[in-house]
């Protein structure tokens, strides 16, 4: 289970820092691609990213009526904001959703977070392994990793999400290793070996089951389990070929604003709450009143 830390920050009165801030233009915080003295060198560009619209959209704790990002640039002697934006760096180097860090950094009750269901986007998916009826009205995309230990239990809850539904939903899955996870590139790989043979979700569902246990021996022995071709999917495996899909992956993810997994989409939209049935079916519902997916459609399984 992930832990909400409340944060307590100290620091100059508001009054006496505003006093001192520097001549600034009004704006520049809303595009810098800076935060003061706070250090986004470790960051890839897309979770630097992640980071600015944390911090342009978390109002600052000092009560000054700014948001974080802004406060740091207008008031760099505030010690409340640039605490902020440490842990909004923590927090996505670590993973964590939007909603998590915004949690770890609202200290006050009218702080905003980002929003649910965020805008909807257009992920290609033309070639993704599928789950669920073609013509579903809802469509999930998931970027996944299948060393983490947060995706794997995400399975459980999306196939109980799933089974709710079982002619209005389908899940698509985008690879998404991360770099923590040094095992995970050889699972993406295997995981579209199986899928050339027709048993994507059956090696899926095993190497989540055993996340921990991810190894080129193991996958083996879950392969043969499923009843692959084993001459094929060890060829297959030892290529190069599958490369270039996990990199496209990625990339799609990175350019809708993925930096962590699991990351879901509901019908283009990037979803920053709980994977539970109790916090999905008011939104699926919503969805079922009319919504219509930005996602294209995929004929393959």
């Amino acid at each position: 289970m992930r832990l909400y830390i409340a944060v307590l920050c100290l620091g100059l009165p508001v009054a006496a820092s505003l006093a001192q801030a520097p001549a600034a233009s009004a704006n520049a915080w809303q595009t810098s691609e800076t935060l003061g003295a706070v250090d986004l060198s470790g960051l890839s560009p897309v979770q630097k990213r992640a980071v600015l619209k944390l911090v342009r959209e978390q109002d600052c704790s000092c009560l000054c009526g700014m948001k974080v990002a802004e406060c740091i640039v207008k008031d760099p002697n505030c010690a409340y904001s640039k605490q902020l934006a440490a842990i909004a760096v923590q927090g996505v180097k670590d993973g964590k959703s939007p909603v998590e860090i915004s949690k770890l950094m609202d200290s006050s009750p009218k702080a905003h977070r980002p929003k649910l269901l965020e805008d909807p986007v257009s992920i290609p998916v033309d070639s993704s392994p599928v789950k669920g009826p073609i013509d579903a009205r809802i469509t999930i995309v998931e970027f996944s990793d299948f060393e983490c230990p947060y995706c794997s239990l995400a399975v459980k809850e999306v196939y109980t999400v799933m089974a709710a539904y079982p002619n209005d939903m389908k899940l698509i899955f985008k690879q998404f290793p991360l770099s923590m996870h040094p095992n995970a590139p050889l699972a993406a790989a295997a995981s579209l070996a199986a899928k050339e043979q027709g048993k994507f979700w059956e090696l899926h569902d095993l190497m989540f089951a055993n996340f921990r246990k991810i190894s080129r021996d193991n996958i083996l022995v879950w392969a043969k389990q499923i009843g692959l071709d084993m001459e094929r999917f060890k060829n297959d495996l030892a290529s190069t070929k599958y490369q270039a899909i996990v990199q496209k992956d990625v990339a799609d993810g990175e350019a809708v604003g993925v930096y962590g997994t699991p990351a879901f989409f509901i019908n283009g939209k990037h979803y920053n709450g709980s994977v539970t049935m109790e916090s999905l079916k008011p939104i699926l519902d919503a969805e079922l009143k009319g919504a219509k997916s930005p996602v294209a459609k995929s004929s393959k399984r």
